[in-house]
């Protein structure tokens, strides 16, 4: 796990516009619906724009959108989950699914809209609603007083604090201190995400991608956490932190965080 002096940096043969990853995607969701389906019908379709504790991985270019239109022409529905990305947490758009251009059936969201208190909420079009009386269904606190308060608190602090504006200055100021670190360790395989929404992915052989060992990670988490640093693990080896502050922080306390990473780092290659 020697540092690193190269500058790191990815490369891509697709023509401006295209994307064959977003391609081979949409092949592979055909596929699904043509040979795994009931007479080739969906049911529902769920999307995170970037998925969150798969390892903050986004979804190639012109995927989302075609995906959409595919399952909804065999049946299904689609549901946008904003649990993490929502509420302007990526910065450039206040739901993620709006940096697909599309427009989902369901969106599910939770965490953001109640900033601490146990709060969710699913939104759908009257269509669909309207078929949820036709089954039992309830919740013991659904729609209480409170909680409702509470959201609406919420939803005023975020415009008149200007925290997806936030979002966007300080995420990308944090994913470009991740990108500047990166060249300095060849243990941090990929830096990727939006607006404060980021993953650290952590190898031992950046070219071949091969997952860091799973001890090593801990080493790392743990002694961040001793510096006073707490970010999450994901991934499917869970071998990507998980970088998803609140979304107040400043540029000084992105430093704090590069400074704690780079010596978390050290102590793991000596």
């Amino acid at each position: 796990m020697k540092q690193n002096s190269q500058v790191v940096g990815r490369s891509c043969d697709c023509a401006e516009g295209q994307c064959q990853a977003g391609e081979h995607y949409l092949d592979q969701l055909k596929d699904t619906v043509a040979f795994s389906m009931p007479n080739k019908r969906c049911g529902a379709f769920f999307a995170e724009s970037i998925q969150g504790v798969g390892g903050t991985v986004q979804f190639p270019k012109n995927f989302l959108k075609p995906a959409f239109e595919l399952v909804r022409s065999h049946g299904g529905v689609c549901i946008s989950d904003e649990v993490q990305t929502g509420f302007g947490r990526l910065g450039s758009h206040f739901w993620g699914f709006e940096t697909h251009d599309l427009v989902p059936d369901i969106v599910t969201m939770a965490k953001g809209i109640g900033n601490g208190f146990p709060l969710a909420a699913v939104v759908t079009t009257p269509e669909i609603a309207k078929h949820m009386g036709t089954a039992l269904h309830f919740n013991t606190y659904g729609g209480n007083p409170m909680a409702s308060a509470v959201g609406s608190a919420v939803l005023d602090a975020i415009e008149e604090d200007g925290t997806q504006e936030n979002s966007h200055v300080v995420g990308t100021y944090f994913i470009n201190k991740l990108r500047e670190l990166q060249n300095e360790f060849d243990i941090i395989g990929d830096v990727r995400g939006k607006g404060l929404m980021i993953g650290v992915e952590l190898v031992s052989d950046r070219e071949k991608r091969t997952p860091l060992s799973i001890d090593i990670v801990g080493k790392i988490w743990e002694d961040m956490k001793d510096m006073g640093l707490l970010v999450g693990k994901g991934g499917f080896y869970g071998t990507t932190l998980r970088i998803k502050p609140p979304m107040c922080i400043t540029k000084e306390d992105t430093d704090f965080s590069i400074d704690v990473m780079r010596k978390a780092f050290q102590n793991s290659c000596s």
